[in-house]
């Protein structure tokens, strides 16, 4: 396999979502790619050039087989849960992949989002500004409901293990929190019997920060925000994503350099002094106080679904160049940059989402394309007969790029109208909430 600052890499996208696909968009960019696949992708990837590879992503000895059989230099994971299970340690540990490139975390730094508990300590420990919590189990909730009843509402409930964005739970009475302090044990967010954290509510507006890591260095991607209730002004479940923007107008180079200084540094300080440096993407979901301090909600160990969408729409550079070398830990900040466009997506769901849906519906109206838009797959398949259809509960996210946020939304939405199936259902009022902050908090 090849090595060498100029050298042609074949690269692998671990994952079939919307993230994966537009990971994968922006690798296909770089003059430095020679092959790609995904595995196990999904129809959206073929239109790059793209070989999709069958396989489970948790079957580390069929990501072995085909990361040989491919020749593969690079291996990119998209989410979470192969990381969680321990992938890029599965790669470090075996003779024939050692000289494979695998951009992710190790498991034990994949703790920090698999274990809110973990987090919430390791934040404490290195002084990282973050909500007031506690984390206890079943045997001992009681500290934890004496330390409930002294929060004002609206109350904060986490389930402790992996819970695909869905988790994270906001009641406004206390009675609705024991209630999902119950239900988080039972399992109904997550693993039954895990820890719970309760914390205070932090008020403010939330903003999502990404940061590519190779152990000591880090180079910090594009701030967006995305929308995580299933209708439009907040309402409804929790999703795993709606739609995000970026830029954020309030999201001010201060306030990016404060999260440099109070969290990205320790963060990788803490970690490489436990011994297990940081490689990998770091997703830190923040909240913007009304005084213009940010404070650390959740850790993620990958690309947030949808921000990713946009961020790479916003991204410039040779993003391969810069994972490959991250992976290698020798990243050189500053090879990236970020376009003074605005870009929105809006996801569109399948009936139903986040509860259950039907699959299988079929698609019209992918391929009718507006100017300054963009396409990705997240939940997409085809039939016996090859005609596309839906295969999950978001099935793609609709992107637009804009001189402004207006223009962004309008040409994001009209593309959204140009594609039909059953049950498609997705938010009008993505972006909207952004325009009445001023610019000038921090």
């Amino acid at each position: 396999m090849e090595t060498g600052a100029a050298s042609k890499l074949r690269v692998l996208v671990l994952g079939s979502g919307g993230r994966e696909h537009a990971l994968a968009w922006k690798l296909a960019q770089s003059p430095r790619l020679e092959a790609l696949y995904a595995m196990p992708g999904n129809p959206g990837f073929v239109s790059l050039g793209a070989t999709l590879l069958e396989g489970d992503v948790m079957d580390f000895e069929a990501v072995k087989k085909a990361v040989l059989e491919q020749e593969i230099d690079l291996v990119v994971v998209g989410a979470e849960a192969p990381l969680c299970a321990g992938i890029v340690d599965f790669f470090q540990n075996d003779e024939a992949l050692k000289k494979v490139s695998i951009f992710g975390p190790t498991k034990a730094c994949a703790t920090l989002e698999s274990s809110k508990a973990f987090a919430k300590e390791f934040m404490q420990q290195h002084a990282i500004p973050t909500a007031t919590s506690v984390a206890f189990t079943a045997e001992n909730q009681q500290y934890g409901l004496d330390f409930l009843v002294l929060l004002p509402p609206p109350y904060v409930i986490k389930a402790d293990g992996l819970a695909a964005g869905k988790g994270v739970l906001i009641v406004p009475e206390l009675s609705e929190a024991f209630v999902a302090i119950r239900e988080c044990f039972e399992g109904k967010f997550g693993e039954a019997g895990k820890t719970v954290v309760v914390e205070e509510f932090l008020p403010g507006i939330e903003f999502s920060l990404f940061a590519i890591c190779d152990g000591k260095n880090f180079e910090v991607l594009p701030v967006a925000k995305d929308y995580k209730r299933a209708f439009d002004k907040d309402k409804g479940l929790n999703t795993g994503g709606m739609g995000s923007v970026t830029p954020l107008p309030y999201i001010t180079p201060e306030v990016i350099q404060t999260v440099k200084d109070t969290v990205l540094r320790p963060t990788l300080e803490g970690m490489e002094k436990a011994g297990t440096p940081y490689t990998g993407f770091l997703f830190v979901g923040m909240m913007l106080s009304k005084s213009g301090t940010p404070k650390v909600i959740e850790y993620n160990v990958r690309m947030g679904d949808p921000e990713t969408q946009v961020v790479m729409l916003a991204l410039e550079g040779d993003l391969l160049t810069v994972l490959y070398d991250a992976a290698n830990h020798n990243l050189t900040p500053g090879l990236l940059s970020t376009s003074a466009d605005t870009f929105v997506s809006v996801s569109l769901v399948s009936g139903g989402y986040p509860e259950a849906y039907e699959k299988g519906k079929h698609i019209t109206g992918v391929e009718d394309s507006v100017a300054g838009t963009m396409v990705f797959h997240a939940g997409t398949a085809l039939d016996a007969q090859g005609n596309l259809c839906t295969a999950g509960g978001r099935v793609f996210s609709v992107c637009a790029r804009g001189k402004d946020l207006a223009t962004a939304r309008d040409l994001a939405y009209a593309r959204a109208e140009k594609i039909t199936f059953e049950g498609k259902r997705n938010r009008m009022d993505i972006g909207e909430d952004i325009a009445q902050f001023a610019p000038q908090q921090s």
